[in-house]
């Protein structure tokens, strides 16, 4: 763990991890990437963390990659240098893929480069009306197409819209980031992490084997053929209702109390 992230739990089973460089917007340096990258990977292997929210400190989110950073950037080791570098950063995405629990970006400010990557690799997105979404990449004389902006922006507001921003460049704001279908919930100025927390607690009263299932189903299926997601869906349907949890919903709804789950 390092300063530049700060990892604490409000309930016993929801993990927040802040991005804590607030002087430089929480740009991402190497470091940062590696204790984003490493925390998620072992709190993914913690059964009791049943959601995790990621969210910045200050007044932004992520400024994507910090280019003044010392050591990031610096010359020698070409392209085989730079490339070990890209895929560190796209292994920080992988990892939110990857995660067991659900991911939720709380989106306090600007999200930008590799830090809307990181959003958009989020199971669930909640902004704040200072919150705004820009891949830049492209007026640099990059691609825009970076850190899976590529492969989940078209798939969360579809292919035309993320054609137009991508090839501009042009920021989204938290209104159009609503319209669009980009965020699931736009809430007041500081209220991102509270309506994130709300969220977490909806999904951490369901079965926590149904909630996995439910996120690697969903990912899964996005790129399946139709027989493929039925096929999916049948085998882990049938999987969940032999679980413990499930007998004791169904036992729950019978007698019109709330269930208690234990994960198995």
């Amino acid at each position: 763990m390092t300063e530049a992230l700060v990892l604490n739990f409000p309930r016993p089973e929801v993990a927040v991890m802040t991005l804590n460089r607030p002087d430089r917007l929480n740009a991402l340096t190497t470091e940062l990437v590696a204790a984003i990258t490493s925390t998620l990977h072992k709190l993914s292997a913690r059964r009791e963390i049943r959601a995790i929210i990621i969210t910045g400190a200050g007044r932004g989110f992520c400024a994507g990659l910090d280019l003044m950073q010392p050591g990031d950037g610096e010359p020698g080791g070409g392209i085989p240098k730079a490339y070990e570098g890209q895929e560190r950063f796209s292994g920080m995405i992988e990892a939110v893929r990857a995660t067991r629990q659900p991911v939720i970006a709380a989106v306090n400010g600007p999200a930008a480069g590799a830090g809307f990557g990181l959003t958009l690799a989020c199971d669930v997105r909640i902004a704040a009306l200072t919150a705004k979404f820009h891949v830049a990449a492209v007026k640099i004389g990059l691609s825009s197409g970076e850190c899976g902006i590529s492969y989940h922006l078209p798939r969360h507001i579809g292919s035309a819209r993320a054609f137009e921003i991508m090839l501009t460049g042009r920021p989204i704001d938290a209104e159009e980031a609503d319209r669009i279908g980009l965020v699931t919930r736009v809430v007041a100025e500081g209220e991102a992490l509270n309506a994130a927390l709300e969220t977490a607690d909806a999904i951490c009263a369901n079965s926590p084997f149904a909630v996995w299932m439910t996120k690697k189903v969903m990912w899964e299926n996005l790129d399946a053929s139709f027989d493929q997601a039925i096929a999916l869906e049948n085998r882990t349907q049938i999987l969940a209702f032999g679980t413990l949890d499930a007998k004791e919903a169904m036992r729950a709804f019978v007698e019109k109390r709330t269930p208690t789950f234990t994960g198995e």
